[in-house]
Parts: C-alpha cells; structure tokens; sequence
C-alpha cells in the first residue's frame, strides 16, 4: 500500500516501486491524476519533491478502495435535482458528492473542504469557478444555465415586477 510504504522509505522508492507493481507508466499515472508528465517524471527520479496535492492525487488513484469524487457546488435545490451520481472513463468509477452553498463565501468556504476531503475535481457556476481555480490544486469545471432556465427566471421575474 502507498500511502503507508512512504513512511516506510522516501516518496520517490515507494512511488516507482508502486508504479512497477501495478505494471502502470508514468504516462498513464499523469492521464489518471491529471498532473503533468513532466511533474512527474521529476519526481519519480528524484528531482522533485512533491507538493502535499501532488501526493494525494497520486494516492487516491494509486490506493485501492479510495474512492475518487467530483463535487458539485450548488444551492440545495439544484443539486436534489442533480441525476447523475457517478460519471467515469476507461473503466473507472468516480462519484459525485454535492456541496451545498447559497452565497460566495459558502462556496469558496465549501471548494476548500471539497479539495480537504479529497475531491479528484469540482463543478461549480461560472462566477466562482474563476476564483475556485486559483485556491484549489483540482481541476474546475463550470457549470453553465441553458437558455430556457435564464428565459424562465426572466419571465418569473417580469411578472413579480410587472
């Protein structure tokens, strides 16, 4: 196991010899977790030492049983009416786990603790995700309104105004 083999000896030993025993390239780690080829390489030859988000991405793909999540930062009332509630590719399952927030500082105060609690990447509106993306180490993905939801709350408020 990893994440307990690195106490054991350095990140770098206990990095290679993981990637060796799961016979997984460093190509195929970095399409996995997201982080650069070139991050990488450095540090499985030693010429990095990574970063703490550097390592728990590259745990919680390498672990078995950690189970990988996007969260999904929303108002109540639309993440209950969100369907989907896990997405994947190449045959692996993430999850997704939703965060409730209703003003900017729950959001911000919610991406943190998204990113604490090991999400793999966050989903949230347009707005925030410029600020989310320059406090968390995930990717950010935004969420956009289609046109009948932005026609339906102009007509909603045309008729409490008119």
């Amino acid at each position: 196991m990893l994440s307990k083999r690195i106490f054991e000896t350095d990140f770098t030993t206990a990095l290679n010899e993981e990637l060796e025993r799961k016979n997984m390239s460093v190509k195929e780690l970095a399409d996995l977790t997201g982080i650069p080829v070139s991050t990488l390489y450095k540090v499985t030859m030693g010429e990095r030492d990574p970063r703490l988000s550097t390592v728990k991405k590259i745990v919680s793909v390498l672990e078995p049983g950690r189970e990988r999540f996007i969260a999904v930062i929303a108002a109540k009332f639309l993440l209950d009416s969100v369907d989907v509630r896990e997405t994947g590719s190449q045959g692996s399952k993430v999850m997704i786990k939703g965060y409730s927030a209703n003003s900017l500082e729950e959001c911000i105060v919610a991406a943190a603790r998204a990113e604490k609690d090991g999400a793999s990447g966050i989903v949230c509106a347009p707005i925030l995700a410029s600020i989310v993306e320059k406090i968390v180490d995930v990717p950010v993905g935004m969420m956009r309104p289609d046109l009948p939801c932005i026609n339906e709350a102009i007509t909603t408020v045309g008729k409490k105004i008119g």
